[in-house]
């Protein structure tokens, strides 16, 4: 099964399009380790909140990307 991220928007909505889309990561660890290393260029594209997904399986989230104020 392969490990991916969905991101949404500020509303909570899945963001549709080609961009921005996660890579497809073999294991949960690298998919945590890509999203902490690229979620400020995400917010800076717009994505408020991430989703782990294992196939169509939801892991965990939304999680926020925003930091606390």
């Amino acid at each position: 099964m392969q490990w991916s991220w969905e991101f949404l928007d500020a509303s909570g909505a899945a963001m549709a399009g080609p961009e921005p889309s996660s890579p497809a990561f073999p294991t949960q660890s690298e998919a945590e380790s890509w999203i902490g290393e690229v979620w400020p260029d995400l917010v800076d594209g717009g994505v408020d909140a991430v989703t782990l997904r294992e196939g169509e399986t939801v892991v965990y989230g939304p999680m926020s990307l925003r930091p606390a104020e």
